[in-house]
């Protein structure tokens, strides 16, 4: 489809220590050189300042910018930019913003009887899932047929009884509105999972179930959040990456 963007045909090295010439305090910056990352949209309440924060947990202060970016608080994206400083004030680094794509950014929903048919239960193929300052990041392919944009969701489903097993029970659902296409389309979507930090432990383990598309059989991915002080140790390092236009899917 024309309207994907045109990072859906390019390899993604989405960290810094992958990908490009590594640097350190004593290194100089051209503006030639650039970084992809996946990161967290942070803004000031009390003024229209926002900045960075990358799922290693490093800041990143937009001192300069190609684009114009109309901000939001937890909005996450893929950024592009340059690095113009070492650490300066409570930032990482300074940067110039070469180009930003958002990307799908959602909570969980309580699956019911009265939502269910809208939220669907088609197919799917999960292509990697991992955790990234506090959110669960799920890269997947869907067979989008170029008439209506698929719904995505992940959901507590409450018309099932709990396993009582420990685990955190949800299900990354996806509705093709009838969609008979075979061809497969990547997405990327981010979900919130601070609303199931618990005060009394540092870590939760979720079970995510999926109706997987090569087996059309159920599959549960165990995916663990630790939110504790080490909590940047969720980040992964590399992940290859790419992505679909929110046109195609919500």
């Amino acid at each position: 489809m024309k309207r994907k963007f045109i990072l859906s045909t390019i390899t993604l090295a989405m960290f810094v220590a992958i990908g490009f010439q590594s640097c350190d305090d004593n290194d100089g910056y051209s503006l030639g050189d650039f970084w992809v990352d996946i990161a967290t949209v942070e803004t000031d309440d009390n003024s229209s300042a926002y900045w960075f924060i990358l799922d290693d947990g490093t800041t990143l202060w937009p001192a300069a910018s190609d684009i114009q970016y109309l901000p939001k608080q937890g909005q996450r994206i893929i950024l592009n930019y340059s690095i113009l400083s070492n650490q300066k004030n409570e930032f990482d680094h300074y940067i110039k913003i070469n180009y930003i794509w958002d990307i799908l950014t959602k909570k969980t929903i309580v699956l019911t009887a009265t939502n269910a048919d809208s939220i669907g239960n088609d197919p799917v193929k999960i292509n990697d899932m991992w955790i990234g300052n506090h959110y669960l990041n799920v890269d997947f392919s869907f067979n989008y047929g170029g008439i209506r944009p698929h719904a995505i969701n992940l959901v507590e489903n409450s018309l099932i009884p709990d396993p009582q097993d420990g685990k955190i029970h949800l299900e990354f659902r996806h509705n093709a509105y009838g969609s008979t296409s075979n061809r497969l389309y990547d997405g990327l979507v981010c979900f919130d999972l601070k609303p199931y930090q618990n005060n009394s432990t540092d870590s939760v383990t979720f079970a995510i179930k999926v109706l997987d598309w090569n087996t059309r059989d159920d599959v549960t991915y165990d995916i663990v959040y630790k939110y504790g002080v080490n909590s940047t140790e969720n980040a992964t390092k590399s992940k290859n990456t790419s992505i679909g236009s929110s046109f195609e899917f919500y």
